[in-house]
């Protein structure tokens, strides 16, 4: 059981860093900014459930394991549902409405929480080293 624990922490670490220095810079290097904003706006809400789940499903695997490791994975799990059901639509709905200084500050919440989720499953690897 420790193996896979580790195994779905493990996606969670390289896909969160993958799609948050890798895919979305990417895109926005590689598209259009008419078509890089689209493109992000569909792909978050999908990155968001890969978060939820995988942080759920190590939760629940470390949970016998590693209470602490749980712990950390249960509340990037909890984070993540209101990052995606109120903060996004709220950048969104900043960056529609043209409110740059509440887009500025909104986005850099979410890109704090996303690197606080990263860093907290690293931590969560870490103890297994």
């Amino acid at each position: 059981m420790e193996t896979i624990a580790l195994l779905f922490c493990s996606l969670l670490f390289g896909g969160m860093t993958l799609y948050s220095f890798g895919f979305a810079a990417f895109v926005f290097s590689a598209l259009p900014p008419e078509l890089s904003g689209q493109t992000i706006r569909q792909a978050f809400p999908h990155f968001y459930i890969f978060v939820f789940l995988t942080s759920v499903i190590s939760a629940v695997l470390f949970y016998f394991l590693d209470p602490i490791a749980a712990a950390v994975m249960a509340i990037i799990a909890v984070v993540t549902v209101p990052t995606r059901q109120i903060l996004m639509p709220a950048i969104n709905l900043a960056s529609d409405n043209g409110a740059k200084q509440k887009f500025k500050i909104l986005h850099s919440l979410s890109v704090l929480i996303t690197l606080s989720q990263i860093i907290g499953c690293g931590y969560v690897l870490a103890r297994f080293v």
